[in-house]
């Protein structure tokens, strides 16, 4: 099947125009073009079945913008979502009319906030916007602050946690949403627990939720302050109200789980919030063993010992910082590891675990009213 004369005609004089992105519309048959003087639309005449006809007007495309008639290489759809694109081809893909080379530019490490308002055009897509919103460039650009706020209105059709966590978290990036859009999607997450994940991860000191300091912040906070030490830094940390509304918050991840992931997640970023007590990196154990390995290093850490001398301070806080600085997907594998369980029976089949595990967190909670 060939392309009528018309057709050919007309995509050539498109391209000749130098157009910044192509977009073909396959339900209307029409082809979109983006150029610094606006857009152009072409009608397509297909002489033949729709499919195959888009089929040859991708490959027009393709032998012009990167001298392979036979369409999108393969070896572009295998590199498409590693990212592995040279950021000197990035243009070209915008310019195929296919939707995997624009996630091919989306996923690339060279994406510029210019080429995002190309690829946003060429294919207006939630995953795409994520792609692009963990591209530095891009979030201090003009095109950060309109992906923002399209994922945050699409936030309520993602169906799985672990998107929706991402979500959460890329959105709140700093000089993205207004305060009054926080502060929405703050409500939102009473309603959707595993938005509170995203807020950990992205916001954990600066959480839109007032909570007050811990009692031993007054007591011992200049104490703590005056010491050149990084344990006593994550204890002031702690104990201060931004710290104290970090607790509440991951008390409100674990009230009721959706699912695994919300649950690794969660673990994995109450982990590196108190990783100062664990300059060695990330630990892989049961709770059991990071209880029993806590115990060890408080008896051996002389920074440690120090914290726990502190009038008011109780050696239990200072050993649940370094149990609580171990958390990782080790202490639920016991649980997890033969079961896909999730809501209500996979809490039932964590309460062995989350209980003590959350009795450790409470040792650096305030009284609660």
């Amino acid at each position: 099947m060939e392309l009528s004369p018309q057709d050919t005609l007309r995509l050539n004089v498109l391209l000749a125009n130098a157009p910044q992105a192509i977009r073909i519309n396959e339900s209307t048959m029409t082809v979109h073009g983006l150029s610094e003087n606006g857009e152009a639309e072409i009608q397509l005449n297909p002489t033949g079945r729709d499919e195959q006809y888009v089929k040859r007007v991708k490959e027009l495309l393709s032998g012009h913008v990167l001298g392979s008639p036979g369409g999108y290489p393969v070896y572009l759809q295998r590199w498409t979502r590693m990212g592995q694109m040279r950021d000197d081809s990035l243009e070209q893909l915008l310019l195929l009319g296919e939707p995997e080379a624009v996630v091919a530019a989306v996923s690339a490490q060279g994406l510029t906030d210019e080429l995002a308002r190309r690829a946003w055009w060429a294919m207006e897509d939630a995953t795409n916007a994520r792609h692009m919103l963990a591209k530095p460039s891009v979030v201090a650009g003009s095109m950060g602050s309109v992906l923002a706020r399209y994922l945050v209105e699409h936030l309520p059709f993602e169906a799985e946690p672990e998107q929706q966590i991402e979500t959460v978290r890329l959105v709140l990036q700093p000089g993205l949403l207004d305060d009054s859009d926080v502060a929405g999607l703050w409500r939102r997450a009473q309603r959707r627990p595993a938005y509170f994940v995203g807020f950990l991860a992205a916001r954990p000191d600066s959480l839109p939720f007032a909570a007050p300091a811990h009692p031993l912040h007054a007591a011992v906070g200049d104490a703590l302050a005056a010491r050149d030490d990084p344990l006593a830094g994550l204890l002031l940390r702690v104990l201060a109200a931004p710290g104290q509304a970090f607790i509440e918050t991951v008390f409100r991840v674990f009230d009721k789980p959706s699912n695994q992931d919300v649950v690794n997640l969660g673990l994995d970023h109450v982990a590196g919030y108190f990783a100062a007590a664990r300059p060695q990196g990330r630990a892989d154990a049961t709770l059991d063993d990071l209880q029993r390995e806590a115990g060890e290093w408080l008896a051996g850490s002389s920074a440690a010992a120090a914290l726990a001398d502190l009038p008011g301070i109780d050696a239990a806080q200072v050993r649940a910082l370094r149990v609580l600085s171990g958390l990782g997907y080790g202490v639920v594998r016991p649980v997890f590891r033969d079961s896909t369980a999730i809501g209500s029976l996979m809490r039932r089949k964590l309460q062995p675990v989350l209980v003590p595990l959350l009795d450790e967190l409470a040792r650096l909670r305030a009284a609660r009213r």
